[in-house]
């Protein structure tokens, strides 16, 4: 019956109200009924709200009313009230009285129990990250307490998808875990981060883009609130690779200019609306050395960074809304240094605010630089500290390579370079891999690899080669110093067929270490193969003489040489000169001169001899003796044979008297016989 009777004067209370706000005119609209709730599960303070379409007459006013209590002059929808002016435990009516001018008009009451009202904010600053195909959600929480979570999301682009839906259960995150989670995942992040809600949307697509809503509301009270929706946030795709970051470097006075692009990301990792940003660190600057510069932040595909000589290694990372790439690793190894010097000094005693100073273990080239020592510029106070440090870091018989750095202009810039040993010792180890690889009667090529840095403990100055012959009565030792540069080495004029004892030590200024030892035999001389190369040689000396004079017979034989003719000179005419004639005129002893005479005379008995000379002779070179007829008709200044002369007849007639030697021969045609076979024959005919 109470409740009935409740429920009546409340009937009549609306209709009265009602009433009332028709007869005072329809200047004044009523506002919706209050919500009332805390902010969080463990609130002190109440907020009420309403709405209401008279807002835009700034002359409204509100009164809110907790059953009998009236707190009015409100001029906005939302007012908050401490809970100590309030009933909290039991129900009340609440209900909002707004005044327009002269006129009024009244929401309607509602009966709650404000204890077990709570109601969130909206969720902000939601950060995000993927793990495999599972979204991870982030935002402030407003209590202590877990929540539940509704989220709304579909996949970004151009094509309009409709909304899905999923209620999850948030867990609760202190500040701590929030920061290790997101560290973890982007290891250059920098916003501050507070505790958190954390939710994860299961089962979608880390390569694609999505929009995401979400609202919360609290777990812990009875009648809890829906929070209002978050704005709508756009979650990009993973990057799921490093950037493919290229350098070029440019040398220049005392640093170098590292420029460094890559290509841009995905269109998929960079659809939130801040894009893709990159960050550059480089070691050098991390550890505040020279010039302090943590990270830099950009938004742009190429980045120019100063780094001094010594090794640097300089990190590109890609990061979006939803988390950071891979870090790319460019390493930039230390400028070679043509002869190095060693270190005289201590180098840690001098400190000062504008010197950055570092000494990192000497590895190898393809090692990475690593336990580097660094003291950069400290406070006043500080250094004393600083110094000690670096003399308990340094370790004994490790080679250093020492690099002293200024900042110079905002530019890092290299002043000083060497190689440092805080303490010195003789090399614990030989050179490795000494071995012979070619050898001749008279010489070796050796080879060895260096000694490595942690074996050295010094500045390597040289090696020492020994070198010994066995089976000498002496067996003298001779030793060399090689340069501490080389790997290799020929080593020449040794006795053929002869064995050696070789080693080779490594030398430091503070002594000698182990020595690496091979025994090598040269190879026998090859007196056999000379004398073979002798006699191969004197055959075909004595070969090619006797196929020259072969040859040079045959061509004779074949082609016999042609001789001049020799025809003595016959002047009938100039008597005066046959004392010259007869005096230059010489026979040779096997010459016989014959005389032709004409038909009808008769020979003297003293030419028979030369006749039968003759008939031997036509008989065994008829051929010869025509090309010698030949020759002499033409050197007769073109007479024939069957002219007699009748100037030379004349001297021939008894009736001149006067026949002598000379008329003889000048009426005769002498022909030359020889008994090499050379045969001047002219025939006349005698008319």
């Amino acid at each position: 019956m109470e409740t009935l009777k409740h429920w009546s004067s409340l009937h009549g209370y609306i209709v009265f109200m009602l009433l009332t706000t028709v007869g005072t005119g329809s200047a004044c609209e009523a506002p919706s009924s209050p919500e009332c709730f805390r902010e969080s599960d463990d609130g002190s303070v109440y907020t009420c709200e309403w709405s209401t379409n008279n807002t835009a007459d700034s002359n409204v006013t509100f009164d809110l009313f907790f059953n009998e209590t009236k707190f009015g002059g409100i001029k906005t929808t939302r007012h908050h009230i401490i809970e100590e002016l309030l009933i909290r435990y039991r129900a009340v009516y609440i209900w909002v009285e707004a005044h327009v001018g002269n006129s009024s008009c009244t929401s309607p009451r509602r009966s709650v129990e404000l204890e077990h009202i709570v109601k969130f904010d909206a969720p902000q600053n939601i950060s995000m990250f993927w793990s495999e195909n599972n979204l991870t959600l982030m935002w402030k929480n407003p209590g202590k307490h877990p929540a539940l979570a509704e989220v709304w999301f579909r996949r970004d682009g151009p094509a309009t998808e409709s909304w899905e839906k999923r209620l999850t259960n948030t867990t609760v995150l202190t500040a701590h875990s929030s920061r290790k989670i997101l560290t973890s995942m982007c290891p250059t992040l920098k916003e501050e981060v507070t505790s958190e809600y954390q939710a994860a949307v299961v089962n979608l697509l880390k390569r694609s883009a999505y929009q995401v809503q979400i609202r919360h509301r609290s777990t812990q009270v009875k009648t809890p609130l829906w929070s209002k929706w978050s704005p709508v946030v756009v979650v990009p795709a993973e990057l799921e690779h490093e950037p493919e970051v290229t350098m070029t470097t440019k040398h220049l006075k005392g640093f170098r200019e590292v420029t460094l692009s890559w290509k841009p990301m995905p269109r998929a990792a960079a659809a939130a609306a801040a894009g893709v940003n990159y960050t550059v660190a480089d070691t050098q600057s991390s550890h505040g050395c020279p010039c302090a510069r943590r990270t830099i932040d950009i938004n742009t595909n190429k980045y120019t960074i100063n780094v001094t000589y010594s090794a640097v290694n300089i990190s590109v990372i890609a990061r979006n809304a939803a988390g950071c790439s891979p870090s790319a690793v460019i390493q930039v190894p230390a400028e070679p240094m043509a002869n190095l010097e060693t270190c005289d000094k201590p180098l840690v005693d001098k400190l000062n605010r504008k010197t950055c100073k570092q000494w990192y273990e000497r590895q190898e080239e393809t090692s990475k630089p690593e336990n580097i020592i660094t003291l950069a510029s400290k406070k006043k106070q500080e250094r004393k500290t600083e110094r000690k440090r670096g003399v308990a870091l340094l370790k004994e018989y490790v080679g250093y390579l020492y690099f002293e750095h200024v900042c110079d202009g905002g530019n890092p810039r290299t002043v000083k370079a060497c190689l440092y040993y805080i303490r010195e010792g003789e090399p614990r180890a030989a050179p490795e891999d000494f071995t012979a690889p070619s050898k001749t009667h008279s010489s070796v090529t050796l080879s060895w690899k260096a000694i490595a840095s942690v074996d050295r403990r010094g500045v390597l100055t040289h090696y020492r080669l020994c070198t010994v012959k066995l089976g000498s009565q002496d067996e003298q030792r001779e030793c060399h110093n090689v340069s501490a540069s080389l790997t290799k080495l020929h080593l020449e004029k040794l006795t053929p067929g002869a064995k050696y004892n070789i080693s080779l030590a490594a030398v430091t200024r503070v002594g000698t270490g182990p020595a690496a030892t091979v025994i090598v035999s040269t190879l026998q001389a090859k007196t056999v193969n000379a004398w073979l190369s002798f006699g191969l040689l004197f055959v075909f000396f004595l070969g090619s003489t006797m196929c020259t004079v072969v040859l040079k017979r045959i061509k004779n034989r074949i082609f016999p040489p042609v001789p001049t003719p020799v025809i003595p000179d016959f002047s009938s005419n100039q008597p005066e000169h046959q004392g010259m004639l007869e005096g230059k005129e010489e026979l040779h002893d096997e010459l016989m001169l014959l005389q032709l005479h004409p038909e009808g005379k008769s020979v003297p008995e003293d030419t028979e001899e030369s006749t039968a000379l003759r008939e031997a002779w036509d008989a065994g070179s008829d051929t010869d003796v025509k090309k010698t007829e030949r020759g002499d008709s033409r050197s007769s200044g073109g007479s024939g044979d069957d002219s007699p002369d009748s100037a030379g007849q004349a001297p021939r007639s008894s009736r001149e008297g006067k026949t002598t030697d000379l008329d003889q021969v000048d009426n005769e045609l002498a022909m030359l016989i020889y008994r090499n076979g050379l045969v001047f024959d002219v025939k006349t005919d005698s008319p």
